[in-house]
């Protein structure tokens, strides 16, 4: 036996392909708002004390979470601060999912789930989306060891909004489990869940900075829940590392908070971008989801081209999309909504290609 064989051995999640900073494409493929973070978060950057930096920051993020807890209407106690939503995520597996009942998710979701269920030895499984991308809420109202559903859901972009007791119902029917709602993507036109966690003390609802609040390069994201949601996740997360937000993180997430107005004029100029986007790909013959996030999740005509070769032939020409060689995914690309002139760009070379 060598020092190999007590290794922990997982696949690891894969993210979107980044061009060094030398190479200038359109860079499509992973998500990013493509507009800067609010004025204010220049102003507080310019301001921020070096000096400060010999100090650890707050191990509870206090200011930060304060300054969250007053944005959406929670006790601060309601509210858990980590290094992305990833790392939220990941500490909210880690607590909550320990048991032998597997936790589920849908087959088609965010691809971190499954990592993060084998390299902390989660057992789970995956229910199947319908043949229109939605999540069948009846595998979710049985015997499970937790629930995590993004919604808006990625890489297909809807959101569970048919029914407006959808994620109520789940949470509901399972008061024996933690249900996770990750709402990375829910300021692009989604419904939030945020309101149940005033009633029930099983749902979490997980956000982060990276794409409304354009702060991807900057690491925040949280969790909002019930009181003792959080402090279990707190009692994790001190006992893996105390101080995980540095304090300019602190600093300049304070400041982004401070500017709404701002936020909502980038993220509905995303939104109008996306669905010029969505008809100029229908206009083409593309099937193209309904998306709510900031993304389209579109098939090329089949007579025309295939997914794989339209992406291949987008990156000769320096512009990045995402394209999974999986079922039910490999005959669609993920777009990120870039600006009117990056998107305008991505259309003129389809037209190319497809010509």
């Amino acid at each position: 036996m060598s020092w190999e064989d007590k290794v922990r051995k997982v696949v690891p999640y894969i993210p979107g392909e980044q061009p060094s900073d030398d190479h200038k494409v359109i860079k499509l493929n992973t998500n990013e708002m493509p507009y800067p973070p609010s004025p204010k978060v220049s102003e507080a950057l310019a301001g921020f004390d070096t000096e400060s930096l010999r100090l650890y920051p707050a191990p509870d993020v206090g200011p930060l979470r304060d300054a969250l807890a007053a944005r959406y209407g929670v006790a601060c106690d309601e509210v858990f601060v980590g290094v992305g939503s990833d790392d939220v995520l990941a500490t909210a597996f880690l607590t909550f999912f320990y048991s032998d009942k597997p936790v589920i998710f849908p087959d088609i979701t965010y691809s971190f789930y499954d990592v993060w269920c084998d390299v902390y030895r989660i057992p789970y499984e995956t229910k199947k989306l319908d043949e229109d991308y939605h999540i069948v809420k009846a595998d979710y109202l049985g015997e499970n060891g937790g629930i995590v559903i993004a919604n808006p859901n990625a890489p297909t972009g809807i959101s569970e909004e048919r029914d407006v007791r959808f994620i109520e119902d789940i949470v509901t029917a399972n008061p024996e489990s933690v249900v996770i709602v990750d709402e990375a993507y829910v300021d692009f036109g989604g419904v939030s869940a945020l309101p149940l966690i005033k009633k029930y003390d099983n749902v979490l609802i997980v956000r982060t900075f990276s794409k409304s609040r354009a702060f991807a390069g900057m690491r925040i994201g949280f969790a909002m829940g019930n009181s003792r949601l959080i402090k279990y996740m707190n009692d994790v997360k001190y006992s893996v590392n105390s101080y995980t937000m540095n304090r300019p993180a602190i600093e300049l997430g304070i400041a982004a908070l401070s500017d709404e107005e701002y936020y909502e004029k980038a993220v509905a100029k995303v939104v109008k971008t996306r669905q010029w986007t969505k008809k100029e790909l229908e206009d083409r013959g593309f099937s193209v989801t309904d998306s709510k996030t900031n993304f389209v999740f579109a098939a090329p005509p089949e007579d025309k081209i295939s997914a794989k070769e339209l992406f291949l032939q987008l990156k000769q020409r320096d512009i990045y999309v995402r394209w999974w060689d999986k079922d039910r995914l490999r005959e669609r690309l993920r777009i990120s909504v870039g600006t009117d002139v990056e998107m305008q760009a991505f259309v003129a070379a389809v037209d190319e290609i497809m010509a």
